[in-house]
């Protein structure tokens, strides 16, 4: 799982659709997740610390968690499936874990209000973030192809002492 941070909210050219943008630590990679208009104002209200005057529904989950001590332990978006990503809730009460089915977008806005992290599954990150910093992509990509170019069957063979099956 790669964590990653919450970048802010970016509205789509055509459609005009709020997205929410998650990157990962290095800044490399970006996970654009399209949200709804009311997600999208929990999301922002909770980046810019924003306390309304009445709990509104993220705030009131967190209400219910803070009086049943319940703590969010992280976030996990976990699959992307037909263009729609699903997430879970990492919830503890005590010595007791439950893993509750949440939108994306409910989570995020969840998690930033309670402080706490937000995963990502590395099959969803390769699958639909966009790289950020490509010269850095390039630079990794081509450290590997050296790391290929100079491997020797010894390399794998000979590691802890293992022997190659000949008589020596």
């Amino acid at each position: 799982m790669i964590e990653m941070k919450v970048a802010g909210i970016a509205l789509d050219a055509v459609t005009r659709s709020p997205i929410v943008l998650l990157k990962d630590s290095l800044d490399r990679r970006a996970l654009p997740i399209y949200i709804g208009q009311d997600q999208a104002k929990a999301i922002i209200s909770a980046l810019e610390q924003h306390k309304p005057p009445r709990p509104l529904t993220h705030d009131l989950f967190v209400n219910l968690f803070d009086s049943w001590n319940i703590n969010l332990e992280k976030v996990i978006i976990h699959s992307l499936q037909e263009n729609t990503f699903y997430a879970i809730l990492c919830l503890r009460q005590g010595e007791e874990k439950k893993e509750i089915d949440a939108r994306p977008s409910d989570a995020i806005a969840i998690a930033l209000r309670t402080n706490s992290p937000i995963w990502v599954m590395e099959e969803v990150v390769a699958d639909a973030s966009i790289p950020v910093d490509r010269d850095a992509d390039e630079e990794e990509r081509r450290a590997f192809r050296d790391f290929v170019a100079n491997i020797r069957p010894d390399d794998f063979i000979h590691q802890q002492g293992h022997r190659t099956g000949k008589e020596e």
